[in-house]
């Protein structure tokens, strides 16, 4: 199903940058900004239209060359753990969710430093200081909640936090970030697990989960989610992994 916008807003595009997925391939963005009186309208509608958050600004990827980035989310009617995600969810029960105003605290900036030192040292967040990790946090002119898991047997130590959009028909979540000490919680895939738990007692029929692209490792588990549906061609579709690998590599 198509949508259309609300609104006209203005779309610019970046300049060519190396792509952080795909190697020896470049990106472009297509963006606009969140400003206005209307900034929860814009950001639903182009959320449906395969567009991501970040701050004030909507983005999606326009290269010139390449068509891997594609948008991705649980249809929650669809989904139904698999035997390993249930023991997932099963390993995280002493875990507790609260959702909080987008604030930003300085335990959260210790665990997202951590987090970034052992998954993305090279990345383009490396450098962020608590001010841009404040900014990434608070500057959000849309309706967006902190939910963090803690563990209540252990002074409520931080365990994973995600910065969550809530959309007119799901929930976004923007970015998130956690514990990578114990592999044995898998807490990304439970933080995801959980969202889809959100959006169900919400009666919201979707959560976002960024850009799955084929090829990339580190985009591959979005594919492992049953439900899940891409932005490809202006419309949403099915996944279908050896089926968009090929577009995706030869567009």
């Amino acid at each position: 199903m198509r949508h259309t916008l609300p609104l006209a807003p203005q779309f610019y595009v970046t300049a060519p940058q190396p792509c952080p997925y795909l190697a020896d391939r470049l990106e472009r963005k297509l963006f606009t900004a969140l400003q206005g009186t209307n900034t929860d309208v814009l950001n639903d509608a182009l959320s449906k239209q395969g567009f991501r958050r970040s701050q004030n600004v909507l983005y999606r990827p326009s290269c010139l060359d390449c068509v891997a980035c594609m948008s991705a989310r649980i249809r929650v009617a669809d989904f139904k753990p698999s035997r390993s995600q249930r023991r997932i969810m099963n390993r995280n029960a002493d875990l507790a969710r609260k959702g909080n105003s987008p604030w930003a605290t300085e335990d959260q900036y210790a665990l997202f430093r951590k987090y970034l030192e052992h998954r993305h040292a090279d990345g383009g967040m490396a450098d962020m200081d608590i001010f841009e990790f404040a900014a990434m946090v608070e500057e959000t002119p849309v309706r967006s909640r902190v939910v963090e898991y803690t563990k209540p047997d252990a002074d409520n130590l931080l365990m994973g936090v995600c910065l969550t959009d809530v959309l007119d028909d799901g929930v976004s979540m923007v970015y998130s970030f956690f514990d990578t000490g114990d592999a044995r919680r898998s807490l990304g895939t439970h933080m995801i697990l959980d969202h889809v738990a959100i959006a169900r007692e919400a009666g919201l029929p979707y959560v976002y989960l960024g850009y799955w692209v084929p090829g990339s490792e580190k985009m591959a588990y979005k594919a492992r989610f049953t439900g899940v549906e891409i932005y490809h061609k202006g419309e949403w579709q099915p996944i279908k992994d050896d089926e968009h690998y090929a577009e995706a590599t030869n567009p």
